[in-house]
């Protein structure tokens, strides 16, 4: 096992493992892949937190990071980092790459000097990693509003307390909005079917909920 940083070299492979990870688990089809794509040329893209985790020479995992924000009640910001997508290839998964990968990165993080990682995803997938609820550390998403999905990771324990904080994520993704960009990326690729999943009515679950009070 080898995690290096991307190179551009890997961007296809990493187009094309994205791609695999998530087809058909939060949608039918996907769109990450073409976020991958586009994020590199983002304004908030750090590639010194882009790696790619290789076993034999070959691919199979990588993970990608953004920067995000945290407003405190005085309006006060605080530069944290977001990643995502973190994929490892479906023949891999389930194996503790994934653990690999963000372990590695949260490390490299903290010597950048950043304190924080503030996700949304599937709880499940990061509580193991040190995520608590967004609530717990009071961090919302709109007043009084905490995401099911917003999970949050102190890489210096303690730095939030005593505050009341809102995340402001980054507009990175918003190319995906644009359908027909995304089929048009999309096509470059082999066909695949595009097929509802279980995993797809969770993904709304957890999207679409609120930890309250």
């Amino acid at each position: 096992m080898n995690i290096r940083l991307e190179t551009l070299a890997d961007y296809a492979a990493v187009e094309n493992l994205t791609r695999e990870a998530f087809w058909n688990v939060y949608k039918p089809g996907a769109d990450e892949h073409y976020f991958v794509h586009m994020m590199r040329s983002h304004e908030t893209f750090i590639p010194e937190l882009a790696f790619v985790l290789e076993k034999d020479g070959e691919i199979i995992g990588n993970i990608m990071y953004t920067k995000s924000w945290l407003a405190d009640e005085a309006g006060e910001k605080k530069e944290i980092v977001s990643f995502g997508p973190i994929c490892v290839a479906p023949e891999y998964q389930r194996q503790g790459h994934s653990k690999l990968l963000i372990e590695h990165s949260f490390e490299v993080a903290a010597k950048m000097g950043y304190e924080v990682v503030a996700n949304f995803g599937n709880p499940g997938n990061y509580v193991g990693r040190g995520f608590v609820s967004c609530k717990k550390l009071n961090v919302c998403l709109r007043e009084n509003n905490y995401p099911t999905a917003l999970l949050v990771k102190e890489l210096v324990p303690g730095v939030l307390n005593d505050k009341k904080w809102r995340f402001i994520p980054n507009d990175a993704d918003a190319c995906c909005e644009d359908a027909e960009a995304v089929a048009a990326f999309d096509a470059r690729f082999p066909e695949k079917a595009k097929e509802w999943r279980p995993s797809q009515e969770e993904f709304y679950i957890y999207s679409h909920s609120s930890v309250v009070r």
